[in-house]
């Protein structure tokens, strides 16, 4: 029954709009693990101390499903981390945009010296004679 609970998929002949069964409220240890999605030797080292043990029989162990469900919900919250962005969308999110082009902000405007400096390669381009080289900045 455990394992069907944990099956994306229905047994063969039920199909996903008929009710589900019933989740135990116990779950003996050979399926805690599973239902936590870890193994057993990770559930017996991590999980396993800080749970109440119920006795089923003289040999059977279970665990309250509620008990393992705040268990899960403990280590979410001391563990869990946001999911990752794209990349596109980080980079959008995290860096600042001006909101229009012709918006003033501070720094030194290059934009003179960009222009002074393409006149004269324009100038040298459509010259017939070669001009020299000077060393001035």
């Amino acid at each position: 029954m455990v394992e069907y609970a944990f099956s994306a998929r229905p047994p063969v002949g039920r199909s996903l709009a008929e009710p589900s069964p019933l989740l135990p409220r116990f779950i003996r240890l050979r399926d805690a693990p599973s239902y936590l999605g870890m193994d057993k030797n990770r559930f017996n080292r991590d999980v396993r101390p800080t749970l109440a043990a119920i006795p089923i029989g003289t040999q059977g162990i279970a665990f309250d499903r509620l008990d393992l469900d705040s268990w899960a919900d403990d280590y979410k919250s001391r563990n869990g981390h946001p999911a990752a962005q794209p990349e596109r969308e980080k980079l959008w999110e995290t860096k600042e945009r001006r909101a229009s082009p012709n918006e003033v902000g501070s720094g030194t405007s290059i934009s003179s010296s960009e222009e002074h400096a393409f006149a004269k390669a324009l100038e040298q381009a459509t010259s017939g004679r070669p001009k020299s080289i000077s060393r001035s900045a």
